[in-house]
């Protein structure tokens, strides 16, 4: 018979005095099951939204063949974008706040009690440091500032998943415990009234830190609480010809490109131009105006007017085949965003155009002189400025 396996006394030791530690720290009603729960459903509301729209933010971005995004209505990324980075914010004080209620639960002894609470003590791990990793590389992304050598919107598109099957494995062993606290009488049976006004005044200051949080930044695109969003990293109204530029002609080095006077805009298909268009031959066709929005990943938008010539209608005139793909080229040498592509549907939308003018006036080089891409429901990344090519696939 083999003998028991004993634990060696310093490790010993060092369990009791942290259970010790532990038990005087739950005795804190803050720390309690039922803020727990409290804490761990809004976080799990918070992160599914943020999943869902970041989910559906790539997919247009990145679409694999079977996906298929809409024209209609013309601002629903807007919408869409703009929950993702508002739950997003909400989510940084409800997340410590979560970490910090359980953090005494964290050094319990013995650490495990069988191997599948093994298992789900180890998800902690993933789900605490993606979760970390999320919140601040998101935060970073809407600043514009990126410490790091990874492509943001892969790192944080990948690491997602990791949450969110840490949170499937830590929700389902929580499951019962939550629902007990969740369904019971808020105050619970003989529970001290000060132990409940401690835990209402704890839950209430987070939650008051997260409103406070979103009213602070979701002014970049709610225009009502525009002057409330001392936070926001830009406002909508700020910026060459009234709006924000995320990325200036210095920075893509086509200053002098973009304003040669020669400028030509030409429709390929198989390596063969179809035909070009000089900037007055453009001028010349008729013209379409179209408000739409400019709606950024980092959570900023602004509506304005546009002035150009629909795509269907260049493609008509070239003589390039219908049906196809388009490939919208930019002036600008390299960069991951220097093209986009228009799916058929799009291209037939007639609010998609390639623009001359914003507002009534010449587009600045900032903002794509002498032609951008402006199409309804479409991530800013995806308005191409400084068209300079076609290319039907």
């Amino acid at each position: 018979m083999k003998p028991a396996l004993t634990v060696p006394e310093p490790v010993a030791m060092v369990g009791r005095r942290l259970s010790r530690w532990r038990e005087a720290r739950l005795d804190d009603p803050r720390h309690s099951d039922r803020v727990a729960a409290i804490l761990g459903a809004l976080l799990g509301v918070s992160f599914l939204v943020c999943f869902l729209t970041g989910l559906l933010s790539h997919l247009i971005q990145h679409p694999p063949s079977w996906f298929s995004w809409t024209t209609r209505p013309a601002g629903l990324y807007r919408v869409t974008q703009g929950l993702h980075v508002a739950t997003g914010v909400a989510t940084i004080p409800l997340l410590f706040a979560k970490l910090w209620s359980v953090f005494p639960r964290l050094f319990r002894w013995p650490v495990a009690d069988n191997a599948l609470h093994a298992i789900e003590r180890l998800s902690l791990l993933t789900l605490i440091g993606g979760s970390l990793f999320m919140v601040t590389t998101g935060v970073a992304n809407i600043e514009l500032w990126y410490p790091w050598v990874f492509f943001f919107p892969a790192g944080h598109y990948a690491v997602s998943f990791v949450v969110m099957g840490s949170l499937v494995i830590h929700a389902t062993a929580k499951w019962a415990t939550a629902r007990r606290e969740l369904r019971r009488h808020p105050a619970g049976p003989r529970e001290p009234a000060l132990s409940v006004a401690g835990r209402r005044r704890f839950l209430g200051a987070v939650g008051a830190t997260s409103a406070a949080l979103v009213v602070a930044t979701v002014g970049q695109t709610v225009s009502p609480l525009r002057k409330l969003s001392i936070l926001a990293p830009r406002r909508p109204d700020i910026g060459v010809q009234g709006f924000p530029v995320n990325r200036t002609a210095v920075e893509a080095g086509v200053t002098d490109t973009a304003q040669d006077p020669g400028f030509a805009l030409a429709v390929e298909t198989g390596g063969e131009t179809l035909r070009t268009f000089t900037l007055t031959e453009l001028g010349e066709l008729p013209q379409r105006s179209a408000t739409l929005p400019i709606s950024c990943v980092e959570g900023w938008s602004t509506s304005q007017t546009w002035d150009g010539v629909p795509v269907r209608d260049i493609l008509d005139r070239a003589g390039a085949p219908a049906g196809r793909s388009v490939r919208v080229e930019s002036l600008e040498g390299g960069g991951r965003y220097r093209s986009s592509d228009l799916t058929p549907g799009q291209i037939d939308d007639a609010d998609t155009i390639l623009a001359m003018r914003v507002k009534g006036e010449q587009l600045h080089v900032d903002h794509g002189f002498p032609l951008r891409l402006i199409a309804p429901n479409r991530p800013g990344v995806l308005q191409t400025k400084w068209v300079v090519k076609l290319v039907v696939s």
